[in-house]
């Protein structure tokens, strides 16, 4: 069963990361997650590292790699270790997914949307009559998807729950939310979780800090930890911010690229949402006096419970 402790990295050297998808430049939004991973890693002597998650090449953007990473070197956030992208890492990628087939942790599945949409679009029991040896169907294009039910996941009441630093204790229901998620989709693309999985592990990352948007993720990746025998990461799902029509800021909604001319006063508002109540003689620091501040400063616990609030 998944579930989450709060001490099994407790004796291990802190590694954090930060990972963005090449979908846009970075903004508002971006830099608190950004932010507040790197402050959690620096204030406890660890290492943060920096990973582009490149593997939907239909929804990224061209340049914005290099607007990514231009930016982040601006606002003085650089990664202890050399850069990874994903886009490489196919390779790795399939040696997990060879275990998991060798282990009956995952089947082909070529479920269509339709034929999911009356649940929602979750997969659950289906396709497992045809998972293995010659019933498989190779002419059809399928995906891969974990066998929810292939290990003890879930409590006796069906539910999966992990204890997040933040935001207390999370739960789904197996059945109904989560179900046999892909991993390899039809496309022959990646799925974001395996990927995720595999490269935090390869990475030896320990604490993972992001927006309260991806906790619905960490569930499934709890899942894929627990298939390829990793140990888990502690968890701190921080607030997003939101604009005055209250969606989150993202590169979907449209929200400003981050300002590249001042990114000292950018920091100093992004420190103060992050709750850390920076003096207002910072408002003239540089951008390394802001940094070294907000880690000799830095409480995550002033973010516990809050799963939104305004940009500033």
């Amino acid at each position: 069963m998944v579930n989450s402790s709060t001490d099994k990295t407790a004796n291990i050297p802190y590694i954090g990361r930060f990972a963005p998808s090449p979908t846009g430049p970075l903004h508002f939004g971006s830099l608190l997650a950004a932010l507040a991973s790197y402050l959690d890693a620096k204030s406890q002597h660890g290492q943060w590292l920096i990973r582009m998650e490149d593997l939907d090449p239909p929804r990224e953007m061209s340049g914005a790699q290099d607007l990514i990473l231009q930016a982040l070197d601006i606002y003085g956030l650089h990664s202890d270790h050399p850069i990874i992208y994903q886009s490489n890492r196919s390779d790795i990628y399939q040696d997990a997914l060879d275990q998991l087939i060798k282990d009956q942790q995952v089947f082909p599945c070529s479920c269509s949307r339709k034929q999911l949409a009356a649940t929602k679009g979750i997969h659950f029991g289906h396709c497992h009559s045809v998972q293995f040896g010659s019933k498989t169907d190779t002419s059809t294009p399928f995906a891969w998807r974990l066998d929810s039910q292939a290990l003890a996941y879930a409590d006796q009441a069906g539910n999966i729950s992990f204890n997040d630093q933040l935001q207390s204790r999370f739960s789904q229901s197996l059945a109904h939310d989560i179900g046999d998620f892909v991993v390899k989709r039809k496309e022959l693309l990646w799925a974001y979780q395996l990927a995720m999985v595999v490269d935090d592990h390869q990475q030896g990352i320990t604490h993972i800090v992001r927006g309260i948007d991806l906790i619905d993720s960490t569930l499934r990746q709890n899942m894929l930890q627990q298939a390829l025998s990793y140990p888990q990461p502690e968890y701190a799902h921080i607030p997003v911010a939101c604009a005055d029509n209250g969606q989150k800021l993202s590169k979907q909604n449209l929200a400003p690229a981050l300002d590249l001319e001042n990114p000292a006063i950018q920091i100093w508002r992004a420190l103060s949402w992050l709750g850390q109540e920076p003096p207002e003689n910072l408002l003239k620091a540089s951008v390394k006096e802001l940094l070294a501040w907000g880690i000799e400063h830095w409480d995550i616990k002033v973010l516990s419970d809050i799963q939104s609030q305004p940009a500033i």
